[in-house]
């Protein structure tokens, strides 16, 4: 199910702006980009995704603007260790010039920079949870707004279900008039030069009513009108349900293909046809459900 959502918020001179967004998916897929030094704050935000998400291929991107000025510090253990090292040297080394405070600061690890690179403090990494709850619930908001639009969507598709379901069924009536046409017109094909073979009724009754148990589908019409029943049960039902909506549709779709395969005129045909249109677009449809 598809929808977007923001949030920004500020923590001792420290801004950040949330932008969650959601796409189809069959199952939970969670993707963060955090800045540097905040990988640590993924598992708390994952856990929270997870109380209020079960699909969707979520991507959540987090910025972050600190006020303050970025300024170098130094480092108070690797100076210290730094200095008695260059003080211990120059005292070994006769006339040696003491150690300049220039080339101590050059040395590697002396300096460190506080910028937006420094991990969160545990006031930053609050409010920034916060934050991203915030999103979440705007994100759910606007799945719900979808989800509403998508219902009225499912209803219509089910509703040209039943319809094509009625006219199959109407049309299955006429099948084993139409199988024992063809088998005549077989039997007639089989004749040579004109000669007549008797057809013995009896004979002929008993051929279209073996093809005409095979090519019965009041089974599969009536598990269509219970798949469609329990749909319309999902669609009434609180909660996720998009999974077992999923194995439902694929139930609609095995009965549509037996159908078809067992179809006898070209007017069920086209009928099961359409019944296997109308059922691919509910599939796609139902991907978006939660």
């Amino acid at each position: 199910m598809t929808g977007f959502a923001q949030s920004e918020g500020e923590s001792d001179g420290t801004s950040f702006l949330w932008e969650v967004r959601s796409v189809n998916g069959r199952g939970l897929d969670l993707r963060f980009r955090l800045p540097p030094g905040f990988d640590a704050l993924e598992p708390g935000l994952r856990e929270a995704a997870g109380k209020v998400l079960r699909r969707g291929n979520i991507a959540a991107n987090l910025t972050i603007r600190r006020a303050r000025a970025a300024r170098p510090e130094p480092d108070p253990v690797m100076l210290d260790h730094v200095l008695a090292l260059a003080l211990a040297l120059a005292r070994r080394i006769p006339g040696g010039a003491p150690p300049r405070a220039e080339a101590l600061l050059a040395l590697p690890g002396v300096l460190r920079i506080d910028d937006e690179r420094a991990p969160p403090d545990e006031g930053e990494a609050r409010a920034i949870l916060d934050g991203f709850g915030e999103a979440l619930a705007g994100l759910v908001a606007a799945r719900r707004a979808e989800g509403a639009r998508l219902a009225a969507l499912l209803g219509n598709i089910l509703a040209e279900i039943a319809d094509l379901h009625a006219e199959a069924t109407a049309l299955a009536q006429a099948q084993p008039e139409a199988l024992r046409a063809r088998l005549r017109d077989q039997l007639a094909a089989l004749l040579r030069g004109g000669e007549t073979v008797p057809l013995h009724e009896e004979r002929l009754a008993q051929e279209v009513a073996l093809l005409a148990t095979r090519a019965d589908i009041r089974e599969e019409l009536d598990r269509l009108a219970s798949h469609l029943a329990a749909a319309h049960a999902l669609l009434d039902e609180p909660g996720a349900v998009g999974r077992r909506f999923d194995f439902l549709v694929q139930e609609f779709q095995r009965e549509a293909n037996t159908l078809c395969s067992k179809a006898a005129t070209a007017a069920l045909s086209a009928c099961g046809l359409r019944l296997k249109a109308a059922i691919e677009q509910l599939r796609e449809q139902v991907q978006n459900i939660e």
